[in-house]
């Protein structure tokens, strides 16, 4: 299908009904909540996580937490006090977590951006803009450990949610994104403390001088699983749903520029055993740099672009027709990547920055250069960028990634926006992709919500079915949660920068749950019953997948979690599917019925397990599959754990089993030191790989990164595959502050 719409046209549109409408927002807290003021800090405190300096006495303090979990507006077990300091250079947050019972603290791993889950955490929520959608957030546990993210869409992304997956920037928190600021904790007798330095330049808001920001904070205490928050959010709900949040008043932002670059320097030796005889021997410069050219528009600018620090991706078995997910680790695409997130995130993401980078047998290809402009000038969301890429000779060619994207939040939750994506081979200007969207929100009241998008992509050699859209409905109330949505992606819908888990079909998807709270029984917190229908459909209406999920989860009160759900499921095949090497399953529709059950055990235990079971039909026959993790912590000093997936598949076609094992071992020195290792073996790939880490953090996750990976083959032709030792330092540097 041949467009003759223009990008540029695309673009001025939506900024002209965006600006038409940004005006018109709605993040003022409801009337409810509560509100807090900063004092300006005569002499800024140490961060020392003791919190005894005078300054402290000048700032108000902030104070009446109530639970969110497990009896939501109910009064807190331990009280909780923080006061808010700001200077020239940044904002300063001081908390005092009083504990009747000190040695019950559960201080969680040493470790950066450790889910804060299974230890004992306060964490800070900004929406600096206050929209009530978006937020930086800012977290700590007693092992004094930097836990920072990006909300995007009060925390539910595109709304375009799936069974068990909401994850990533797509699904509304990233977790990935490292940001400049500092914090220290220490503990007596009395509890633990905590002390935030943030500067000024790590945040966006809209301009100089007073500000009135978004603000929540909450604390769990562990022991008790116990959540509680300063602005209080019904329980249906999570920290981040920003339009609950109460208010931070009397701070003077400043409004200069400033500049900060990111030089790094590596050297590596690296073998490849399948290419060419010996060890190659390199070394590289590069950086990123950032520019705050207004204090709500940030320019990111990268040149020689190196990811060596990065952790590797676990590896997957895949027993399906379908693509896989890996989630993008990469520093230079995380600030801010939740508003590039348009789509059905891992199915049908309209632009994946993973794509950009790495080919599609994950091979890295180098990133020449690149630049991001991102903020939200007067009130608008807006974000470009563009990347190009090196050829690799034999593999890709150079090609250019342009992306353009705007949106707006509007009254009651609501958004609206749209997205440009140009994918173009320098070398040859006739192969190029493109992608074009708009998507919004519609909340109606607290409860429901509706999200939608529809898009068109434009490929020379493709001329069908291009397009996609969805709507998905959602119902969440303090005892009942539903959705509906209805998808439909062509058979030539081609997001070359984005991700398709698959193409060409029709995709309809309901479900209803129940939360039923046991107040009477105390080692027992909540049953969720619940059921679920997906079926995925061409277009000639033969159902390709369907799942029947019959379930109900049992959550007990330390945390421990138990699912023993049912399924009814279809596979419809319309071509062999060659699911193992000589094992191809005919066409035809396959109906079964399995058990899939779910558990864990108390995870902030020193010794935890979690895991599930499948047993039940399979294709033409049955398969009979487990995967478990075991993990055991000492203190917030060491960390292992050993995971196992194994499948029995027997077929008529004939049999097959896979494993797969990873063996994680982390040694944390402190917080900001640490030594990783990680080794998996997949049968499925019949490859051993082992990668080990050592890191002497700086800020912002830059610093000194010793990295060594191999991967060796199994069976018949055993033997290393590739080695590579690597050496990086980077440092970060102020330059205008």
């Amino acid at each position: 299908m041949a467009l003759t719409v223009r990008p540029h046209c695309i673009t001025t549109l939506l900024v002209a009904l965006l600006g038409a409408t940004a005006q018109a927002q709605s993040g003022s807290a409801p009337d409810s909540a509560p509100s807090a003021a900063a004092a300006r800090a005569r002499v800024s405190p140490l961060v020392d996580g003791r919190l005894d300096e005078s300054a402290w006495g000048a700032a108000p303090p902030i104070a009446g937490f109530v639970q969110h979990e497990p009896r939501d507006g109910q009064p807190v077990t331990e009280p909780t006090e923080a006061r808010i300091l700001y200077d020239r250079e940044a904002l300063y947050v001081g908390v005092w977590l009083f504990d009747s019972d000190p040695a019950g603290i559960i201080p969680g791993e040493s470790r950066r951006d450790l889910s804060l889950d299974d230890c004992d955490a306060f964490l800070i929520v900004l929406d600096t803009y206050r929209d009530g959608q978006n937020a930086f957030v800012f977290g700590t546990t007693p092992a004094g450990i930097e836990y920072d993210g990006q909300v995007t869409n009060e925390g539910e992304g595109s709304g375009q949610r799936r069974l068990r997956q909401q994850t990533g920037s797509g699904g509304g928190f990233n977790i990935n994104w490292d940001g400049t600021w500092d914090v220290a904790t220490s503990t007596d007798q009395r509890g633990w403390y905590a002390e935030f330095r943030i500067p000024f330049s790590t945040l966006r808001y809209r301009g100089a001088g007073p500000q009135v920001w978004g603000l929540n904070l909450a604390r769990h205490i562990r022991r008790r699983n116990e959540q509680s928050y300063w602005s209080p959010v019904p329980r249906q709900h999570s920290l981040y749903r920003l339009s609950q949040a109460g208010t931070l008043a009397q701070v003077e932002a400043p409004g200069r520029q400033s500049i900060i670059v990111t030089p790094y320097v590596l050297a590596s030796a690296h073998r490849d055993y399948t290419a060419a005889p010996g060890v190659d021997y390199t070394g590289d410069l590069g950086g990123d740099a950032k520019l705050g050219i207004l204090p709500s528009l940030t320019l990111d600018l990268t040149y020689n672009t190196d990811f060596a620090q990065v952790e590797v991706d676990e590896q997957q078995v895949n027993l399906t027709r379908f693509n896989l997910f890996f989630p993008e680790k990469r520093p230079f695409f995380l600030e801010n990547a939740g508003l590039f997130a348009v789509g059905t995130p891992q199915a049908a993401e309209l632009f994946f920055s993973r794509r950009i980078g790495i080919d599609t047998t994950g091979v890295p290809v180098p990133i020449l250069a690149g630049g991001r402009l991102t903020g939200k000038p007067g009130g608008i969301n807006l974000g470009l960028l563009d990347i190009q890429t090196e050829r690799v000779e034999g593999v890709v060619e150079p090609n250019n990634y342009a992306v353009a994207r705007v949106s707006a939040e509007l009254p009651s939750r609501s958004r609206l926006g749209g997205i440009f994506i140009n994918r173009v081979t320098t070398s040859n200007t006739a192969d190029y992709n493109r992608t074009y969207a708009v998507d919004g929100r519609l909340g109606i009241g607290q409860a429901i919500t509706f999200d939608g998008y529809a898009a068109l992509t434009e490929t020379p050699a493709l001329s069908g079915r291009e397009h996609a859209y969805s709507l998905a409905s959602r119902l969440a109330t303090r005892n009942w949660q539903a959705s509906a949505t209805y998808t439909e992606v062509g058979e030539d819908f081609n997001p070359e920068a984005g991700f398709l888990e698959r193409s060409g079909y029709r995709f309809v998807q309901a479900s209803v749950l129940r939360h039923l709270r046991t107040p009477g029984v105390p080692w027992l917190r909540e049953f969720r019953p619940h059921v679920s229908y997906r079926g995925y459909f061409d277009f000639d209406g033969f159902n390709e997948t369907g799942n029947i999920h019959i379930d109900t989860h049992v959550e007990f009160a330390n945390g421990a979690f138990f699912s023993p759900a049912f399924n009814f499921t279809r596979e419809g095949l319309r071509g062999p599917f060659e699911i193992a090497p000589g094992v191809v399953v005919p066409p035809g529709t396959y109906d079964n019925f399995e058990a899939a059950w779910r558990f864990n055990s108390n995870e902030s235990a020193s010794l935890s397990v979690n895991g599930g079971l499948d047993i039940g039909g399979f294709l033409t026959g049955t398969r009979k599959g487990f995967y478990g993790t075991m993990t055991a912590r000492y203190q917030a000093t060491i960390a292992a754990s050993l995971r196992v997936s194994y499948n029995n598949v027997d077929l008529v076609e004939g049999s097959f089993e896979t494993t797969l094992v990873g063996m994680r071992f982390a040694y944390s020195f402190s917080p900001r030191v640490y030594l990783q290792s990680l080794i998996q073996y997949n049968s499925q790939a019949g490859i051993w790989s082992g990668n080990v880490r050592f890191g002497w953090l700086s800020t912002a996750g830059t610093g000194l990164f010793i990295v060594y990976n191999e991967q060796r083959q199994t069976g018949t032709n055993a033997g290393p595959l590739d080695r590579a030792l690597i050496a990086k330092f980077s440092r970060q540097f102020s330059l205008i502050n």
